[in-house]
Order: C-alpha cells, then structure tokens, then sequence
C-alpha cells in the first residue's frame, strides 16, 4: 500500500501573499459595505440588488436562484426582498409557471445600483495592482494563471469606460 507524499508546508513567502490578498479582499468588502450604508442600503440589501440585475445569461432571478448566490438562507433572501419591495428598489413579477416568482429591479434600484456599481469598478480598478500582486505569487506553478486573469480584467475595466 502506497501513500501520498504530504504536500510541502506553506513558505514564508506564501504565508504573505495570502495575507497580502485576503487584506485586499477585506479592503474592498470594508469599502462596499461603507458605500452601500452612504446609499442607504445594507449591505445585503446591494448584494441582492446587484445578484438579480447581474445573474449570469440562462439564470431566471427567482428567490431560490438568488439565495443561492448569496448564500443565504430562503427565509433570509425573502425578508431582503420585502424590505427592497418596501424601498421600492425590487419588485416580484410573475414567471412563465404561474407558481414562478421572478425579481426584477426597479428603475430606482437600478438607479442606486448604477451608482454604486460605479463607484466600486474604479475602487477595484485601485485594488487591482496589489491583489494581482498577491495571486501571483501563490501561484507556485508558474503558470500564470493569475496574470492572465488580470490581463482579461483589464481588458475588461478599459472596455467598460
């Protein structure tokens, strides 16, 4: 019987670069939920509105679908909806199945989104540098991976101008 060789333990240098990336992770969730409370929104309650509006192509934006991308539970992801329905950011519109319950956001909602969205696109084009930085440096293949991935980012944020 053969066992597997343990993996090397982490190098002083890996140990850094996670701590480097995951200060910049907290960076920008500080700033997005200090952004959110300024719009007077919870933080909850932009990360609902931005998962509905931005639900990946072939997604329907029902209750289920965006719990799932919050990680919330179902209960929880309902009383987000009813208070942005209160605010009048939200609203439920009926599915194609008539027991389908679809969230679309409002055009107010779409308004302090838009806002919001922008003002965190050029926060991350700030973090961007340092946070490549970090995932470079535990990429210890050498593949490159993360370089390309920022590459593709910036392509991105330069389009999106």
């Amino acid at each position: 019987m053969t066992t597997k060789p343990r993996p090397p333990e982490p190098t002083a240098e890996e140990y850094r670069a996670l701590a480097a990336f995951r200060y910049e992770i907290r960076r920008f969730l500080s700033y997005s939920e200090e952004a959110a409370r300024s719009a007077g929104l919870s933080p909850q309650q932009h990360q609902l509105l931005l998962a509905v509006k931005g639900l990946p192509a072939g997604l329907r934006p029902t209750i289920r679908v965006v719990a799932e991308r919050l990680r919330l539970r179902h209960n929880s992801t309902v009383e987000l909806v009813d208070r942005l329905e209160a605010l009048g950011f939200l609203r439920r519109g009926a599915g194609a199945d008539a027991r389908e319950v679809l969230l679309e956001v409002t055009l107010r909602g779409t308004r302090v989104l838009g806002r919001l969205s922008l003002a965190h696109r050029d926060e991350l084009r700030t973090l961007l540098p340092a946070t490549v930085a970090a995932l470079n440096a535990l990429d210890a293949r050498g593949t490159g991976a993360a370089r390309r991935s920022a590459s593709s980012a910036k392509g991105v944020a330069r389009v999106s101008r």
